[in-house]
């Protein structure tokens, strides 16, 4: 009996180091993940600020023809 305690001892203290090292092992792609979301975070922001410069440039030029027709039709 007390040889059949010691092995259930054994086996949870190796359990406990496997859930200790899985712990650590998520932990660090935790971390990674964390760092590569902010890197396309910063990506996605200057890709935006990209896409509304253009898109003022677009809505400019639409203006600028339309009024451009307005006033060559009523002159």
């Amino acid at each position: 009996m007390q040889q059949q305690q010691g092995t259930y001892q054994d086996l949870a203290i190796e359990a406990l180091d496997r859930i200790a090292q899985h712990e650590k092992e998520c932990g660090e792609r935790w971390a990674e993940a964390v760092v590569e979301l902010r890197e396309l975070r910063k990506a996605t922001d200057a890709h935006a600020v990209r896409w509304e410069k253009l898109a003022w440039l677009v809505v400019a030029s639409a203006v600028t023809a339309a009024v451009t027709i307005v006033t060559t039709v009523l002159t």
